[in-house]
């Protein structure tokens, strides 16, 4: 089964490639935790665009986790918004289905 470790350290960049490497779908990356206003930087890392307050830490993503489970999880860590596009990055993931099957 296909996972990844996040952390602080972790550029934006990298997250986005891990995700579509490991799940085949398309991650959205914000600066704010509602996912409303500017995409984050490439370069930053999770650390470093981390809401005042968010307590961080590393998170093991697996391929069974639920979409919803996901995004809640890196808001909670990192005070951050993610969505989950499909692969062509056309149109959100539902938030009930599993990363996995997110990229099909």
């Amino acid at each position: 089964m296909a996972e990844f470790t996040l952390n602080g350290r972790t550029k934006v960049k990298t997250l986005k490639a891990n995700f579509k490497e490991n799940f085949g779908a398309t991650l959205r990356v914000y600066k704010s935790a509602t996912c409303k206003g500017a995409f984050a930087d490439d370069d930053a890392t999770l650390a470093s665009i981390r809401a005042e307050g968010a307590k961080g830490g590393d998170l093991v993503v697996k391929g069974n986790m639920q979409v919803g489970n996901f995004e809640k999880k890196v808001a909670e860590l990192y005070g951050i918004g993610v969505q989950v596009a499909n692969a062509d990055d056309s149109k959100l993931a539902d938030n009930s289905i599993t990363l996995t099957a997110a990229g099909k």
